[in-house]
C-alpha cells in the first residue's frame, strides 16, 4: 500500500460492520484503522494527526455516532476532519440531524465498494 495513502478512522461497535468497511477501504488502497466506540476513537484522535476521514456508525452503546461528530466539530484540532455517518436505519429526521451538525453524509450500511470513491471525494 502506498505511503501517501489516506488514513481513514472507522468506528463502530459492530465486528462485522468494522471488517466489510476495513476491508472495502483497503481494497481500494485506503490506510485504514478501526476502533470499536467513540471514547477510543477520540483518545486515538488525539494522539494520531494523519487522519483524513471518519466513518462512524451511528448506533453504538455509550456514545453515538452523532455525539462523536459533536466532539469532533467542537475540537479545534479535530474539526477539519470530515465526517460520514453510517447506519443501517433509515431515519430521515436523524440523517438531517447529523448533516446539520456538520456530518459530510449519512450512508446506510454495509458500507459499498460503489460508496467508496464519493465517501473520499470529501478528503
Amino acid at each position: 500500500m502506498a505511503t501517501d495513502a489516506p488514513h481513514v478512522l472507522v468506528v463502530d461497535d459492530s465486528l462485522v460492520d468494522r471488517l466489510v468497511a476495513s476491508r472495502v477501504l483497503k481494497a481500494c488502497n485506503i490506510r485504514v484503522t478501526v476502533k470499536e466506540g467513540p471514547k477510543q476513537a477520540l483518545e486515538f484522535l488525539n494522539m494520531e494527526y494523519d487522519v483524513k476521514l471518519i466513518l462512524t456508525d451511528y448506533c453504538m452503546p455509550d456514545m453515538t455516532g452523532y455525539d462523536l461528530l459533536i466532539e469532533v466539530k467542537k475540537s479545534p484540532t479535530l474539526k477539519h476532519i470530515p465526517v460520514v455517518i453510517m447506519s443501517s436505519d433509515n431515519i430521515p429526521e436523524r440523517m438531517k440531524k447529523c448533516l446539520d451538525a456538520g456530518a459530510k453524509e449519512y450512508i446506510i450500511k454495509p458500507l459499498n465498494i460503489v460508496d467508496v470513491p464519493r465517501v473520499l471525494s470529501y478528503i
